[in-house]
């Protein structure tokens, strides 16, 4: 086992994952809702552009459209279909079962819940950093190759047991294979590291780790996951 002391030096709710949209993609967004010319539209107008044409299909046409560009390839058209009628209703962020959607589900709820000014449902996320001062300086390789499995287990053991990570994810947590770790922290930073510190800035739902803002510094112990070579 690995102990670090963890700190926990700040905490915010957001509504917005930063940069999680881009002119290419309003762009893109533009040009599969049927806005002639997009391209011609100036750099600083092509948000609220997408947003205004957005608000000119239906909700769920819109949803639609989003949904499809998102997950290209990853959904079927009658699934798309579907999710974009859920939307309206449903946090689909944290709902859907598979999570390695739920980042993507997020960044469309926000954008349908800012064109269509409180339609769909309010997306929330999580952003904070803390630092992990190690016991011994070499438990830092923890976190140079797949990092998010031995952080989550650090970070579970600053919030309660009946928060919903500790509750359903109690054997994962413990044991050495947490796959599903890298679709839970949605955004990892490295903001500093020393011969026995790193400083990081992690952003996931608040579903799973809204509980850690109450966390204050603590001294806990993790494992990496281990890797299994046939499988690579």
């Amino acid at each position: 086992m690995n102990t670090f002391l963890v700190e926990r030096l700040t905490f915010a709710t957001i509504h917005e994952l930063p940069y999680s949209w881009e002119n290419k993609d309003y762009l893109a967004l533009l040009n599969q809702i049927g806005y002639d010319k997009p391209e011609e539209i100036p750099d600083a107008e092509l948000q609220a552009m997408c947003l205004m044409s957005l608000t000119d299909v239906e909700p769920v046409e819109a949803a639609q459209v989003i949904i499809g560009y998102l997950f290209a390839g990853q959904l079927s058209e009658g699934q798309i279909k579907n999710l974009s009628h859920q939307m309206l209703t449903e946090k689909l962020w944290e709902e859907y079962p598979e999570l390695s959607l739920h980042e993507g589900f997020f960044k469309a709820t926000q954008l349908l819940y800012t064109a269509y000014n409180g339609k769909f449902p309010g997306a929330e996320a999580v952003a904070f950093q803390l630092k992990l001062t190690a016991e011994e300086n070499a438990s830092l390789f923890l976190f140079e190759s797949n990092p998010e499995p031995p952080l989550l287990r650090l970070i579970a053991q600053g919030m309660p047991d009946r928060a919903l990570l500790n509750r359903l994810f109690s054997e994962k947590l413990a044991g050495n294979s947490f796959e599903e770790a890298k679709h839970i922290i949605w955004r990892l930073h490295t903001i500093e590291k020393d011969n026995n510190y790193i400083i990081f800035e992690i952003v996931s739902s608040a579903y799973w780790l809204e509980d850690f803002k109450y966390a204050d510094s603590y001294v806990a112990q993790t494992q990496p996951d281990i890797v299994d070579e046939e499988k690579n």
